[in-house]
């Protein structure tokens, strides 16, 4: 099974841009118009890909659900909030064909089989496994049959159920990224497990990614500099709306700056410098900043340097501040200026 792949149009693996992710989730509460501001807004902001949530409440979920955080009053139970949550299928094929247009990839996580047909006949680049998923084999099965590649959340697993996961995905020969999640909303900093994607390139020898729940931009710019393939993050368009996951998400314009730092430091990490030829490209500049030695004060002809007859001065054109003690006890064979630069020709 090949570590480089490609979702939609974009290569991913070792040595390729990270892909980033930004999750939607439940953000839109229920509103087809939210979904498609989402996209507009995303796309500004410089992600790869947008990804939702299909959910199907009659095929994923019973009355009896019990709520995660009791957080909607207009609910009266979870089963009721995922029914709010369903889009029609050409109420997806809408947003599938709005996200191409913006030039996004466009995915969506299954929570059902009934889920992956649809999603199936919409047409999504990859398949993101979720946390809660990951040992529902019935559906991995039917998202293996179509070749797309698997990402595979771990959030809620243990090593056994993803090595079993990642067995059979890897038997079907369909590629393959883990990302490290923990399923906390929002994330502390010591629950993150960024060492952990090095843990899981080791072992499963696959590309890697985080599923970041922290609400900040700091897990993603950290696990950049780990060498992720794919980054996940959920988004919101202010942390004053309404939904479960906004504690775990991000701004646009953080969004935005997430993007550019992920940039920022890939560019930096496929560039690394010599430092002595990089210390040669501004040799210039130590002209500008270094400091050399000058006359204190006005100095008449003949006069023996002591150290109060000399200070050290900007441009560093004259002789180094290194070589100060050197020039202590030796003649001056002509008079000097205040603040004049002392060369040899000035010496004995």
């Amino acid at each position: 099974m090949s570590s480089h792949f490609k979702i939609g149009n974009k290569p991913v693996g070792r040595g390729k841009p990270c892909l980033i992710i930004a999750e939607i989730a439940q953000a839109h509460d229920g509103s087809l118009g939210m979904a498609h501001a989402f996209i507009d807004a995303v796309s500004a902001a410089g992600a790869d890909a947008i990804k939702f949530q299909t959910h199907i409440a009659a095929a994923e979920s019973t009355p009896q659900e019990p709520w995660r955080v009791k957080f909607s009053a207009q609910d009266t139970t979870r089963y009721d909030y995922w029914k709010r949550m369903e889009f029609t299928g050409e109420q997806w094929q809408g947003l599938k064909h709005h996200a191409d247009e913006r030039g996004l990839i466009f995915l969506s996580s299954p929570f059902s089989l009934e889920a992956v047909d649809l999603l199936s006949q919409v047409g999504v680049a990859a398949w993101k496994v979720p946390s809660g998923e990951t040992s529902n084999t019935p559906m991995l099965d039917q998202m293996l049959a179509t070749g797309l590649p698997i990402l595979l959340s771990t959030g809620m697993s243990n090593l056994a159920e993803i090595d079993e996961a990642v067995d059979r995905i890897k038997n079907n020969d369909v590629p393959l990224a883990i990302l490290q999640c923990t399923t906390a909303y929002p994330c502390p900093p010591e629950k993150v497990g960024i060492n952990i994607i090095s843990d899981f390139r080791e072992r499963f020898k696959c590309a890697v990614g985080l599923s970041d729940h922290s609400g900040t931009i700091y897990p993603g710019l950290a696990a950049a500099a780990f060498g992720i393939q794919l980054l996940e993050v959920h988004v919101t368009f202010s942390r004053a709306m309404f939904g479960p996951d906004v504690p775990a998400s991000i701004t646009m314009d953080e969004l935005s700056k997430l993007v550019e730092g992920i940039r920022f430091i890939e560019k930096m990490m496929a560039n690394p410098v010599d430092k002595e030829a990089i210390a040669g490209e501004f040799n210039g500049l130590r002209d500008v900043f270094t400091k050399s030695v000058v006359a204190r004060k006005n100095l008449k002809a003949g006069t023996l340097l002591k150290a109060d007859d000399l200070s050290l001065k900007k441009p560093g054109t004259g002789i180094p501040a290194s070589r100060l003690p050197e020039i202590i006890g030796r003649r001056l064979k002509r008079p000097l200026t205040a603040d004049t630069l002392i060369s040899e020709k000035d010496l004995e």
